[in-house]
C-alpha cells in the first residue's frame, strides 16, 4: 500500500492545468492508479484526482462498491478510473448542495454544479467512457475534474455564509472527514 500525501489548498501546483493521458495500459499508469486508489480509501474520499497529489496527469479515480462514511445519505457512486475526461452539461439546471474536499481539510462549503451531466473519456486500458449522470454522481465527477483544471472548490462557493467548519456546520460528520 502505497498512501501518498495529499496536498493542501494554499499549494501552487494544485493551480496547474493537468496534462492528457498519452500512454494506456503501462506499469507507470497501473502503479499511479494503485497509489491513488490506497490514498484515497485512507481518507475515506469520494474521489481524487492525480494533481492533489502532485502528478500533473488528467487522471481522476471515484466511487466505490458502498457508501461512503463521510456522505452517509448520498447514493452509491460506481467505482471509476477516468482518464482525459470531457465534461458537458446537459441543460441549464444547476443544483446547490454541499462539498469537501481532501485538498481543503476541515471545511465545507455549498456548491453549485450542473444538474446532469455527460462526461467521457478513457479507463485505464484506453478503453472509451461514455456516461450520462445526474445528481451526486455528476457532483463528484464535476469536483474531481475541477482538479485537473486547477481549480478547488471553494473557488465556485456563490455565498460564503454557506461555507465554514465541517465541526460547526455538521457536528456529526467531524473535522477530519472532507471529500
Amino acid at each position: 500500500m502505497a498512501v501518498k500525501e495529499i496536498l493542501k489548498m494554499g499549494d501552487p501546483r494544485l493551480l496547474r492545468q493537468a496534462l492528457p493521458v498519452t500512454a494506456f495500459d503501462t506499469d507507470a499508469l497501473h502503479l499511479l492508479i494503485t497509489d491513488m486508489l490506497d490514498t484515497m480509501r485512507a481518507a475515506n474520499g469520494a474521489g481524487l484526482a492525480a494533481p492533489q497529489i502532485g502528478v500533473d496527469l488528467q487522471l481522476v479515480i471515484f466511487g466505490s462498491n458502498d457508501r461512503n462514511p463521510r456522505y452517509p445519505d448520498r447514493p452509491v457512486v460506481p467505482p471509476t478510473v477516468l482518464i482525459n475526461p470531457v465534461i458537458t452539461p446537459l441543460g441549464d439546471a444547476e443544483e446547490l448542495d454541499w462539498e469537501g474536499c481532501l485538498s481543503v481539510p476541515g471545511l465545507r462549503g455549498e456548491v453549485p454544479r450542473w444538474a446532469k451531466i455527460r462526461y467521457t473519456g478513457f479507463d485505464q486500458y484506453g478503453d472509451p467512457i461514455d456516461r450520462t449522470v445526474e445528481g451526486f454522481h455528476a457532483r463528484v465527477v464535476q469536483h474531481e475534474c475541477d482538479h485537473l483544471w486547477g481549480k478547488l472548490y471553494p473557488m465556485r462557493v456563490r455565498d460564503f455564509t454557506k461555507f465554514g467548519y465541517t465541526e460547526i456546520l455538521f457536528p456529526g460528520i467531524g473535522a477530519d472527514d472532507d471529500d
